[in-house]
């Protein structure tokens, strides 16, 4: 029985060999990267950093330094929780909705925010600043002496729980 064969794909010594050049080469069957389309692969081993994912800060600077946006927003939500948690339920809540529309504007504005971008820059943006708004706004219609008063509200909770 002979040797296999160096480029084999049955051979365990060139099944080590094998190195994905970059996201689009997928190996094939044989365990062989190949680049056959501008397609991505059906079945991907890693994923891409979001855009603007880079550091905020050079890579000389302390860690802290690097991902000062997503510590500044993580550091007012604490904030806002602990005001909650001291009774301080419409401040608190108001700070964390604030906290989340920071972190949108921060990045829309920013060309690299660290660990604050998570996904493609429209959908972070949009998900920052729907769920902040809807929380300011909860937090500004809060019982009792609501700052903000819709109307419609009231007449739509009224209509739902008649008691007719």
């Amino acid at each position: 029985m002979s040797d296999p064969e160096p480029g084999n794909a049955s051979d365990p010594e060139s099944q080590a060999e094998v190195v994905v050049r970059d996201a689009i080469s997928a190996p094939d069957v044989d365990g062989r990267p190949r680049r056959a389309t501008r397609r991505f692969p059906l079945f991907t081993r890693d994923t891409a950093r979001p855009e603007g994912g880079g550091r905020a800060a050079p890579r000389d600077a302390p860690a802290p330094a690097r991902q000062w946006p997503v510590l500044a927003v993580l550091a007012t939500v604490g904030l806002g929780l602990l005001l909650t948690a001291l009774d301080q339920f419409r401040y608190g809540t108001l700070l964390v909705g604030l906290a989340l529309l920071a972190g949108g504007v921060l990045r829309w504005l920013l060309p690299d925010v660290g660990m604050l971008a998570v996904r493609s820059r429209f959908t972070d943006i949009a998900t920052y600043g729907v769920l902040g708004a809807a929380i300011v706004l909860l937090a500004m219609m809060v019982q009792p002496n609501p700052w903000l008063v819709i109307p419609f509200l009231k007449d739509t909770l009224h209509f739902t729980v008649s008691s007719s």
